[in-house]
């Protein structure tokens, strides 16, 4: 099979550079966020680059993007291959942009080799995958898939201040070459090319994962309240301070959850308190807790520890506690199918790889609630991603996207 389509590796490396320059930062990264002017002008490149190569290119009222190659019997649901191409603020050129470029270049590389699939073989880029500038991220798929009603998005604020409902119109109709088409339809399967965003493929020096998974995520939004005070008059005894209770929850927290987990994640990346004056004791804390766990069950225990942690702080410290659960993403399985035919096709390719876990959510998260999907990591310098520093070594790049090529034709041949 391999010897029929070849990834033209000078080509993907071109284009890869090709959108970096799209958003460009100073520091060499990429600065791409969802329905932006930025956001448009790489929907149209790709739109453009396939119209080139006589590909039909539709959008969705999601502004979900995708380029299709015919296959020889119409009538067959299409196989889907992509990511996203829009990025953090300060991102990386790499993250969401290799996979949806692997995947055009693939489509390519069948064309150039004059190979006829079974079924047809779209190219997807779907739209919010980062969710830095609308909340929630991965709207694109979600709604494809009926995870999400995009009418409760309708009067989103960015974190700019503008209207999702008014960028996104701006976004379809600076395409008017694509065909409109409902969101959401009948799919084969999907498979995903991304970077790892962690050290471990690196580390090991293995240049493929086959991602058998994807695991839960939970986020708590948890406050703390106490009692405002004088900084300088009030003594211990008098005091009701949130931040103390807050920090022996925190430490209690970090010592046990993750050191007693290997496959436990634990963050606090927000704490703000109130009314945040540097002589006053605060009258409340609220910090965010991001928990991840491949065990769904794990995950409610790991929750019902915050809260017990939470609540035993707060009362010995005379405060009270109220959490909130703000975000829940159960965790995935991919299938044993496609789990298979990836590592079938990287025996063919003799590539070695390892199977594991995606620590972070992607839209392959969501497809597989409907179709056979699967992702392929590729090695990332120190581990770097979200990062302006982001970087793939090329002959990754292009060997993760021989071994999409190598999947996507072991399925679409055999349809």
């Amino acid at each position: 099979m391999s010897a029929e389509a070849r990834i033209h590796g000078r080509r993907l490396l071109d284009r890869l550079n090709a959108f970096a320059q799209i958003g460009a930062t100073a520091a060499g990264g990429v600065n791409r966020q969802a329905l932006t002017a930025e956001d448009r002008e790489a929907r149209a490149l790709l739109a453009r680059l396939a119209r080139d190569r006589g590909f039909a290119v539709f959008q969705d009222d999601m502004a979900n993007l995708f380029v299709r190659r015919q296959g020889r019997r119409a009538e067959l649901p299409p196989f889907l291959i992509g990511s996203h191409l829009d990025s953090q603020p300060t991102g990386g050129r790499f993250d969401g942009a290799l996979g949806t470029l692997s995947a055009f270049e693939v489509l390519e590389a069948i064309e150039d080799a004059a190979v006829e699939t079974e079924s047809a073989i779209e190219v997807v880029a779907w739209t919010n995958e980062e969710g830095s500038r609308f909340s929630p991220g991965a709207m694109g798929s979600m709604a494809f898939v009926g995870a999400a009603d995009p009418s409760a998005w309708r009067d989103l604020r960015g974190s700019d201040g503008a209207s999702l409902s008014e960028e996104l119109a701006a976004t379809l109709v600076a395409l008017p070459e694509a065909e409109q088409r409902p969101v959401g339809m009948p799919i084969s399967g999907y498979l995903e090319l991304h970077l790892e965003q962690g050290p471990s493929l690196e580390k090991e020096r293995i240049p493929i994962g086959i991602v058998t998974g994807v695991q839960g995520t939970r986020w708590l939004e948890v406050t703390v309240r106490g009692q405002a005070g004088h900084a300088g008059t009030t003594e211990l005894a008098y005091r009701r301070d949130p931040m103390v209770a807050t920090t022996v929850a925190l430490e209690k927290l970090f010592a046990a959850v993750m050191p007693g987990d290997a496959a436990a994640r634990l963050t606090v990346g927000r704490l703000c308190t109130f009314p945040g004056s540097i002589n006053a004791i605060p009258e409340q804390v609220v910090f965010s807790v991001d928990l991840r766990h491949p065990d769904s069950d794990r995950l409610d225990e790991m929750e019902e520890q915050v809260s017990a942690v939470c609540a035993k702080a707060a009362t010995a410290s005379g405060c009270t506690v109220d959490i909130r659960r703000t975000f829940d993403m159960p965790s995935a399985e991919f299938p044993a199918t496609m789990i298979v035919t990836l590592e079938d096709a990287a025996r063919r390719l003799s590539i070695p790889f390892k199977k594991m876990i995606s620590g972070a959510f992607h839209d392959a998260l969501f497809l597989a609630r409907v179709a056979p999907t699967g992702m392929i990591f590729v090695p990332c310098r120190d581990g770097l991603s979200h990062n302006e520093a982001e970087f793939v070594e090329p002959e990754d790049a292009i060997l993760g996207a021989q071994l999409l090529l190598e999947a996507t034709l072991a399925v679409t041949q055999s349809t």
